[in-house]
């Protein structure tokens, strides 16, 4: 059963800023892959690499994901083992859907993942944090 990943992009203003982020070397591993290093790694790996994907929230909306390839571990230059999330290069824009601020990541079940943007409307503006949530409280998106 695949699960995906949630994760704050946090500092970043827009979709294109993260890809700009993931394009630089800093954010790439010796592959060229971008890549999310965290502190934890995941005790569901096997559903993670069963199809899952990171959702990025940014701004307080779930607006973007990209397939997870795998999980490789790093240790940092402190000498602390982490877990390197290898993310394919692609964003794919999803429906925006509202999240509150967490810290970590959480799982999101498939079922609870927002649905991908149709390529025609992959270049669409976000809606502002507050309609988004009423749109969302109608069931409307």
């Amino acid at each position: 059963m695949t699960v995906h990943i949630l994760k704050l992009s946090v500092g970043t203003e827009s979709v294109e800023g993260l890809q700009e982020w993931q394009t630089s070397p800093r954010a790439q591993g010796p592959d060229g892959l971008p890549r999310h290093v965290t502190r934890m790694s995941p005790r569901r790996a096997a559903e993670v690499l069963d199809g899952g994907s990171i959702f990025w929230v940014i701004k307080g909306q779930i607006l973007a994901r990209q397939p997870i390839l795998r999980l490789d571990p790093v240790t940092g230059s402190d000498g602390i083992a982490r877990c390197a999330i290898v993310l394919e290069p692609r964003l794919i824009r999803t429906q925006p859907a509202p999240r509150r601020p967490f810290q970590g990541w959480r799982y999101l079940t498939p079922e609870d993942a927002p649905p991908d943007l149709p390529d025609a409307r992959a270049g669409d503006d976000p809606l502002p944090p507050g309609m988004a949530e009423a749109l969302a409280e109608f069931g409307l998106r």
